[in-house]
């Protein structure tokens, strides 16, 4: 019980908001032109989507791109095979009390690359993507990691301001882009989704001139709260600025650089859909729109160590907690840390990835709670989880 109530305590992460660009490089937009109601839309998003109601989550989670502007993230011809693998031995009825209890619309469970469990509801398929939420952080971490592979990025020790100097004179100096990835700025910053005046809820609410990064714009005006490296503190804008900082280093899309260094060499099987901000930069630390097999396969490219995507070491630091933040919890480079071993990416509502790596298992789901986050459906998913692992040691 003490190891349920432990994953239960797990912590949820993210919101839809978005992210700018003012490039140092030119950047080539992909296969979007934004009109004056998309700029519109996109800065009430943040908040408008937090307090949709449960007819409003059903029908749009996985439907985001027919509401926002974004951009595709586009697969090869190649597939990374999942093959079918020995039926989890889990009571059918245990599944579908889960489902049921937390509006899960897609359930995937792999152990050593196989497919041991995958089932859909609420109107979901195979065939259709549904919205990440902050599980999309692990993504653009990734890519900050691939980046310093291609060599853009020299290290994670390199200065924020370097990567975007129009943060310098603000909180951000002296800020690392490990401080970034870890959360541990020192910058205050409100991530409440139940305020409507919180700063993840109103970061986009304002108009910026022509030109000026939204996200820039608005995590330059907050101050410190505490030196940087002393403090934890989970804050969505900042996984924001880690796109924005790739999109300057690299000089292309979030979108384009994701299918070049994962989708395609890893073979996901889908395109995915990546929202993106009134000035066109994809929002880092949100709205990515993925398959459910294909959120499976993120896992499985963590576990098999990312060769030829990231340098060599980079998810056993990525996964590992860089920082505590609470008893038996952390957080790494935009992963969350659990007891046991156990890691995974987060986000509101239900979206989740989990791994645990001593049993090769990833589980994935999407999926629409009632609410966006709380303990007592942090405690469920924690139970079905266990459950999980201990039928696959069957």
């Amino acid at each position: 019980m003490r190891r349920l109530a432990i994953l239960g305590a797990v912590a949820l992460a993210g919101v839809a908001t978005h992210v700018e660009r003012s490039h140092a490089q030119a950047v080539e937009s992909p296969e979007v032109r934004l009109s004056t109601g998309d700029a519109d839309k996109l800065r009430s998003a943040g908040a408008t989507i937090l307090f949709w109601s449960q007819a409003q989550r059903d029908e749009n989670f996985p439907a985001m791109e027919k509401l926002f502007p974004g951009h595709i993230v586009k697969a090869g011809g190649k597939i990374h095979p999942l093959p079918q693998g020995k039926p989890l031995p889990l009571d059918a009825a245990v599944v579908d009390a889960y489902m049921a209890a937390q509006n899960v619309a897609g359930l995937i469970v792999l152990q050593d690359g196989k497919i041991r469990l995958e089932r859909y509801a609420r109107g979901y398929s195979a065939e259709g993507r549904y919205t990440s939420f902050s599980v999309a952080k692990s993504f653009s971490s990734t890519l900050v990691g691939a980046a310093i592979r291609d060599g853009y990025i020299k290290s994670v020790s390199e200065p924020v301001t370097k990567y975007i100097p129009d943060l310098a004179g603000s909180g951000y100096d002296g800020v690392t882009i490990k401080q970034l990835l870890t959360m541990t700025s020192g910058v205050r910053w409100n991530e409440n989704y139940t305020d409507p005046k919180s700063d993840v809820a109103t970061m986009y609410a304002k108009p910026v001139p022509a030109g000026v990064d939204p996200t820039v714009a608005y995590m330059r005006t907050l101050p410190r709260e505490t030196p940087p490296g002393e403090k934890w503190v989970y804050k969505t804008g900042e996984t924001n600025l880690i796109g924005v900082l790739v999109t300057k280093a690299t000089g292309k899309p979030l979108a384009t650089y994701l299918s070049e260094k994962v989708w395609k060499p890893y073979g996901m099987e889908r395109d995915a859909f990546w929202m993106i901000d009134q000035s066109g930069q994809e929002i880092g630390g949100c709205c990515l729109s993925v398959s459910l097999r294909d959120y499976a396969r993120m896992g499985q490219l963590v576990l098999d160590g990312g060769k030829g995507i990231v340098p060599a070491g980079w998810f056993a630091d990525a996964t590992r907690a860089q920082v505590e933040t609470s008893p038996a919890y952390g957080y790494g480079y935009q992963w969350w840390t659990y007891p046991n071993g156990y890691f995974g990416a987060q986000g509101i509502f239900g979206q989740s990835i989990f791994i645990d790596p001593a049993k090769k298992i990833v589980i994935a789901v999407s999926g629409a709670w009632p609410k966006a986050t709380g303990d007592d459906l942090k405690a469920e998913r924690a139970v079905f989880q266990l459950q999980v692992i201990e039928a696959a040691g069957k």
